[in-house]
């Protein structure tokens, strides 16, 4: 029997949290040991060229020494270990600089993932384009959203699952905030098993709005076919999220409907 979409009651907390930061952001450079999420976090050394390169936008060499008042080599060596750590990229200044004489001047700026380095206010537009559809087109129309959400999440992952049994489709949803996702674990308990999440990827919008996490309980009980609810949250205080997984209770993927996680019935209880 399938269930119907419920509705989103609106919280409303103020957007004024100044911990405002990077989340989760994918890149092509390689995952790194030790995540580095704010410009703060490097070196001196290198923090200097990358808040000039910012203010100032591409610049050479010497447009970057001068107003330092670092040498040219010293410039050199940092730009060539923030072009290997993927902040940085180069290109060569054709035809903007006439009357130069001799080789083109080669320009430095930030990548997208450079750019990411400074502060951004993703989570707050997050949650003001969920309470504004909520209240312009009606609360249903917010649940409508997260469900397309998490229609698109299922019809990314379920290609991958296909003909896999539980225990390898829970390893194998370790990944389903980021690829080989350091901060997501499995456990086999009794009566199935439980994924335990230490790095929520949209942590800042999903603790002022919490039916946020419907989308991922929902994805997950569609994609293992048994019924999962979270047994601990960020929201209460516990420094995780533990998807409780009942390998026992198993549902059809197919007639299920997204039900906001707060009106899903609880293990054991018969509706």
């Amino acid at each position: 029997m399938k269930r119907k979409c419920s509705k989103l009651t609106i919280c409303k907390y103020p957007l004024d949290n100044p911990s405002i930061g990077l989340q989760c952001f994918k890149s092509d450079i390689r995952f790194r040991r030790q995540a580095i999420i704010s410009v703060d976090q490097l070196p001196d050394s290198r923090r200097v060229i990358l808040l000039a390169l910012k203010r100032q936008g591409p610049s050479t060499i010497a447009q970057l020494a001068h107003p330092l008042q670092l040498t040219g080599e010293a410039v050199r060596q940092q730009l060539l270990q923030l072009q290997r750590e993927g902040w940085i990229e180069s290109r060569v200044a054709r035809g903007d600089e006439r009357g130069r004489t001799g080789r083109p001047a080669t320009r430095y700026n930030l990548t997208e993932a450079g750019d990411h380095l400074f502060p951004k206010s993703y989570d707050l537009l997050n949650v003001a384009v969920i309470d504004a559809v909520a209240q312009e087109l009606g609360p249903d129309a917010a649940v409508r959203v997260l469900k397309r959400v998490c229609d698109d999440r299922v019809s990314i992952e379920e290609k991958t699952l296909q003909g896999m049994p539980l225990e390898s489709r829970v390893e194998a949803l370790k990944g389903l905030y980021a690829p080989a996702d350091p901060y997501m674990t499995s456990e086999r308990v009794d009566d199935g098993f439980l994924l335990v999440e230490r790095n929520c990827p949209f942590f800042n919008t999903a603790m002022r709005r919490p039916t946020l996490c419907s989308v991922s309980v929902n994805a997950l009980t569609r994609l293992l076919g048994v019924r999962v609810e979270r047994d601990e949250t960020f929201q209460s205080g516990a420094g995780r999220c533990v998807f409780h997984i009942y390998a026992n209770e198993p549902i059809d993927a197919k007639e299920w409907d997204f039900t906001l996680e707060d009106e899903l019935p609880k293990h054991g209880v018969r509706t």
